[in-house]
């Protein structure tokens, strides 16, 4: 055989070879995100956007894509409106203040991120390797802002009927009247007013203890007050000081008696 036929038998056929860039999504993996969305996206390109962390962009050096961040902007507002709209809603006869504690103990951080987890939206992210390595697709931080640019697509994608209906989805299954963070009573609020009542120094609340990794931690806090030292557990610092916050009010008001 002369060397031009070896040539042209070993020459890699370029043509027959697709190479897909590595920030084009499998539809599979679009489907399936969508179905526990029950949503299915006109427009893939900004579920993909949505679904984009800027340390994943950041090691794109060629290409023009845009991170999640500005969805996160977006969604976060969508949140805030849609989780007020129910809340007044679901709780008619509770005041501006209520309203808006239990709106802030709804759409935080930890909240956002415990509704992520439950469809298992980590799963779906694009990190950079760095990100990857440190097991960023468990960080309450991330998880919670990736579901706001979520929000935000969808909002975007289909208008605020879809999004309301995903947030209402989601959210109602929180709303427990009886839980401490999120209830009628503001343990540390009715604590200040009660203090200040008596003239005396603010309470002292102070984490002394923290376990569990970050996507699942508990807290401990030690409340001082009229001489007066309590501990309560939770899974945020907000809800450690509430529980700390509801034993002063017990021991001092007893002892007001």
């Amino acid at each position: 055989m002369t060397l031009a036929f070896w040539r042209l038998w070993i020459r890699p056929n370029f043509k027959s070879i697709r190479f897909s860039p590595a920030w084009i999504m499998n539809t599979d993996t679009h489907s399936e995100l969508e179905k526990k969305l029950n949503y299915n996206f006109i427009s893939k390109a900004l579920l993909e956007e949505a679904l984009r962390h800027s340390s994943f962009v950041n090691e794109q050096v060629h290409s023009n894509l845009r991170d999640n961040e500005r969805f996160e902007f977006l969604g976060d507002a969508v949140l805030n409106l849609v989780v007020g709209h129910i809340l007044m809603q679901q709780f008619p006869d509770l005041k501006e203040g209520d309203l808006s504690r239990m709106r802030a103990n709804l759409v935080n951080e930890s909240q956002l991120a415990k509704i992520a987890r439950s469809i298992a939206l980590g799963e779906y992210l694009q990190l950079g390797k760095g990100e990857i390595q440190t097991d960023g697709r468990e960080k309450n931080s991330i998880l919670a802002n990736s579901f706001e640019a979520l929000i935000a697509a969808v909002y975007l994608d289909g208008g605020f009927k879809a999004a309301f209906e995903i947030i209402e989805t989601n959210i109602l299954p929180v709303i427990d009247p009886m839980h401490p963070e999120i209830g009628h009573q503001d343990y540390k609020s009715t604590l200040q007013e009660f203090v200040q009542d008596k003239q005396g120094k603010m309470p002292d609340y102070r984490v002394f203890r923290e376990e569990g990794p970050d996507h699942d931690k508990t807290f401990w806090v030690a409340l001082n007050v009229f001489d007066t030292e309590t501990r309560g557990s939770g899974k945020s610092k907000k809800m450690a000081e509430q529980a700390a916050a509801r034993k002063a009010l017990e021991i001092l008001k007893k002892k007001s008696q």
